[in-house]
């Protein structure tokens, strides 16, 4: 279900270094020019989630997305954190509609 690349392990380690462990939730945020993206937040696992844990850390994600995404790689970019889903999320942002809405009209 999910990848913890070892550069995004230690950042999380630094992150509750000191703090107590809560879950970590990966979840589908809204989309801006490119559309919806994946995500995470800290948040507990409810009835309708699969967790699974990966690195000492504990993640969830709902069970319909996961069926969606087929799986998750987390990873630690120099912007922060990506959520890369397995089978990529249909695209619906961009065009005309798209955040700078330079079609020249």
């Amino acid at each position: 279900m999910l990848e913890l690349t070892e550069s995004a392990q230690k950042e999380l380690a630094a992150f509750f270094e000191g703090k107590e462990k809560s879950s970590i939730r990966v979840y589908l945020a809204p989309g801006g020019c490119s559309g919806p993206h994946l995500a995470l937040a800290l948040d507990a696992a409810t009835d309708e989630d699969m967790s699974e844990e990966q690195g000492g850390f504990t993640f969830c994600i709902n069970k319909e997305l996961l069926a969606q995404v087929e799986g998750v790689k987390i990873d630690l970019t120099y912007s922060g954190f990506t959520v890369e889903p397995t089978v990529p999320l249909p695209q619906t942002g961009g065009g005309c509609s798209g955040c700078s809405g330079g079609c020249g009209h």
